[in-house]
């Protein structure tokens, strides 16, 4: 025979409150940690975990990639670049431009002596030096705590351009031109910036294979000597890579950041935004600032741009909301 509790009408109106509000509680704990873990593991996937790094660079300076997004401003000393048409080409010019990119904010420089644009003819190997090693000499007496990076792929460049003075190498072909690059970058000890860029468009799979691509380029640095904290990556966006191909590795930007390393974005005018707004290359900074927003938020920790101080807004912005006005994630 089966027996039933009976409880007083009276006890039941006084526990009912008691129990919907412990009801309530719980579930308002259950909810709160699933919204913290979806936190957790958002912040994860988009590379949010990626540790302090410091950097002792050359000169005495020093580096620090943090929650705070970098901010490297682009001198191009060619007169043949699609973005700026040669104006800084003159020394005089590029050095009072460094100096505006300082005052913007720009947390480092990038000194390219050759463009990258896609038919371009290839500089020789002395004529890049004349133009980029008097340039670093005299920004690193202009300029003395701002680090120099040089965009070049041919080891003797950068090892000049580093004898002068500059202080981070940027290869566009990933180590994978000259395997003199990665042991220059290992004698000097300084950050190399490996990008991605290949022969041809010739992908099964765009970003298991672009991944693959850096990770070759990544033994390369490593079996030359260079240490992993000196590794830098960059997915090489309109580097051997179709419209729809950037707009696909852009939305999955994430997953370079899970390989562990600080990566380096650089999207500033590129093609892919022309194409999309329809509109000349210098009005693409709202484009830009799209994708600078979009690789923060994938856990980008510094971006190559020619416009610092708008993007250096858009940068501080993102921070703000990711991290909190003090830094700290809420």
């Amino acid at each position: 025979m089966n027996s039933i509790l009976a409880v007083p009408k009276a006890a039941v109106a006084e526990i009912l409150p008691f129990i919907k509000d412990l009801r309530c509680s719980i579930d308002g704990e259950i909810v709160m940690l699933k919204q913290e873990v979806r936190l957790q593991m958002y912040t994860k996937k988009q590379g949010h975990g990626v540790p302090v790094r410091h950097y002792n660079l050359s000169g005495g300076l020093t580096l620090e990639l943090s929650k705070k997004t970098l901010i490297m401003g682009i001198l191009n000393a060619t007169p043949d670049s699609f973005s700026d048409g040669g104006r800084h080409n003159e020394r005089d010019a590029a050095i009072e431009f460094a100096r505006h990119m300082a005052a913007q904010g720009a947390d480092l420089i990038d000194v390219g002596g050759e463009s990258t644009f896609p038919g371009i003819t290839p500089v020789t190997l002395e004529e890049e030096i004349r133009r980029v090693v008097p340039l670093i000499a005299k920004l690193r007496t202009e300029l003395p705590d701002m680090p120099l990076s040089i965009d070049t792929y041919k080891p003797a460049t950068a090892r000049a351009a580093l004898e002068a003075g500059a202080h981070i190498i940027n290869d566009i072909w990933g180590l994978k031109q000259d395997p003199e690059m990665a042991r220059v970058a290992a004698e000097f000890g300084c950050p190399v910036i490996i990008s991605h860029n290949r022969e041809q468009r010739d992908y099964r799979d765009l970003v298991p294979d672009v991944l693959a691509d850096l990770e070759r380029s990544i033994g390369i640095a490593l079996a030359a000597g260079v240490q992993r904290d000196n590794i830098w990556l960059d997915p090489g966006i309109g580097f051997a890579k179709t419209y729809a191909d950037n707009l696909e590795l852009m939305a999955r930007l994430s997953e370079l950041s899970e390989l562990g390393y600080p990566v380096l974005l650089g999207t500033s005018r590129k093609r892919f935004i022309r194409e999309t707004l329809g509109l000349p290359v210098d009005q693409l900074v709202e484009g830009t600032a799209a994708t600078v927003a979009l690789g923060i938020a994938q856990g980008c920790q510094i971006m190559r741009v020619h416009d610092v101080a708008e993007m250096k807004r858009t940068a501080l912005m993102m921070d703000t909301m990711i991290y909190g006005k003090d830094g700290t994630e809420s």
